[in-house]
């Protein structure tokens, strides 16, 4: 069989992957990240008082916006003001809160929402900002921190089940860092496409496979025993979980061709709409974590075209994924979340684009016993800088983890022995679980 596993290279920070012949599985880990945020903050040790308000998600969606989108073009819009550009703003399903003109369908999900204005982080590199915006931690030192998918998996994965629990699709991404190779993530490169080898070829069966993998057991034991660490970890586990997905009646998840045409076309007929319908199917299986990732942000040069090329299929596919989740029952137990890993300037510069902005950017979140139709935080009228509510990485994955029920102060050991908190001083955002 021919499959192939993207795999980090973890000696160097940047996001390189390697393809080495192997089964086409790395279970969980995701990248991804994700989380809430509000105006008012307070400590995660005095959580019990929401216990009973806050229903713990068991799901995450992340939509990762790759490049880093304009908050100002998307939502949080400036219309007739200098650093506005040329898109208006249109109302949404809830008084006093507007978009851009370019999501009319994710406009009428408005109440189902919550915008966070006021995003702030000390990172604008690409590299730094998306190892950041993965995992909660700034990269530095020979720490591998694992993606909050990674942690995701970790803590809430079901043992019984024969899915991978974290997914990433369209991008591979971080990985499980020092939870170990059996926590990252499954990556689905083009969910256009079939997914690579999830059935065996035309001369196997289940039988013959066990017994060669018995067998490749038997002549790999030496050399395993003499070489432990990451790799090897990750070799064992693709085979393990390989075995189990192809063999799991719940891998029609993968299989796209079993939705109507007209669910298919309502997300929009390219990868990121389909890999946000695919999400949804896998959620309702059972996964607990999906990144979905669109490229292409990174718009230093022609920004308001870019960016409304790339609304066309953000709008339809984030729309209907949420208005997906609410006719299934799904999105009171399923967070789902928007961002990428920074904003851009409010400033146009000489080429018609907008460079990198870390001071007052925009995410948005769902689902997961959030409350919809309200603004988190806010940005002044030029949206250089925040000027109320201000949200830290570390925050947004202290609000998704209580959100998940994920203890942000509990500490996992590395690899060299040093115990890092699941969360590095976050503060749980009140505003996004306060009842209505």
């Amino acid at each position: 069989m021919n499959a192939r596993l993207w795999v980090p290279e973890y000696d160097t920070p940047e996001l390189w992957y390697k393809e080495i012949s192997r089964r086409c599985f790395v279970k969980s880990g995701i990248s991804s990240f994700l989380g809430l945020v509000a105006m008012q903050h307070f400590s995660s040790k005095s959580l019990a008082q929401f216990e009973d308000v806050v229903h713990h998600a068991k799901h995450c969606i992340v939509l990762f916006m790759s490049g880093g989108a304009s908050q100002l073009d998307t939502f949080d819009p400036k219309p007739g003001t200098k650093n506005g550009g040329p898109f208006a703003a249109i109302r949404t399903s809830v008084n006093d809160i507007e978009v851009s003109e370019h999501l009319p369908y994710v406009a009428e999900q408005m109440h189902h929402l919550s915008i966070i204005r006021s995003m702030v982080s000390r990172e604008g590199n690409h590299e730094r900002a998306r190892y950041l915006l993965h995992t909660g931690y700034a990269p530095g030192g020979a720490v591998r921190h694992p993606t909050l998918g990674s942690l995701t998996s970790y803590y809430l994965e079901d043992s019984h089940s024969d899915l991978p629990s974290c997914v990433n699709i369209n991008s591979p991404t971080y990985a499980g860092g020092f939870l170990g190779a059996t926590h990252d993530p499954f990556v689905v490169k083009d969910p256009m496409n079939p997914v690579d080898d999830l059935s065996y070829p035309s001369q196997m069966d289940t039988h013959r496979f066990r017994e060669r993998l018995k067998m490749l057991k038997e002549i790999e034991a030496d050399f395993i025993a003499e070489r432990t660490g990451r790799s090897t970890e990750a070799h064992e586990a693709i085979y393990k979980k390989a075995d189990q997905l192809i063999n799991s009646p719940k891998v029609d998840a993968f299989q796209l061709n079993e939705e109507p045409m007209a669910i298919r076309e309502a997300y929009g007929m390219n990868k990121f709409g389909q890999g946000c319908l695919m999400a949804r199917r896998l959620v309702e299986a059972g996964v607990k974590f999906v990144e979905v990732s669109l490229d292409g942000w990174d718009t230093h040069e022609n920004n308001f075209e870019r960016t409304k090329e790339l609304l066309a299929m953000v709008d339809p596919a984030f729309a209907m994924l949420v208005k997906d989740l609410v006719e299934r029952d799904l999105l009171e137990k399923t967070i789902v979340l928007w961002l990428g890993e920074f904003g851009r300037t409010p400033k146009i510069n000489n080429n018609d684009g907008r460079d990198h902005h870390t001071t007052g950017w925009s995410a948005v979140v769902a689902g997961g016993g959030t409350r919809g139709g309200q603004v988190v935080g806010s940005t002044n009228e030029g949206g250089t800088e925040v000027v109320s509510g201000a949200v830290r990485v570390p925050d947004l994955f202290a609000s998704l983890c209580f959100a998940l029920g994920i203890d942000a102060d509990e500490e996992n050991d590395s690899r060299s022995g040093r115990p890092i908190r699941v969360v590095n001083d976050g503060t749980v955002i009140e505003e996004l679980f306060r009842a209505l």
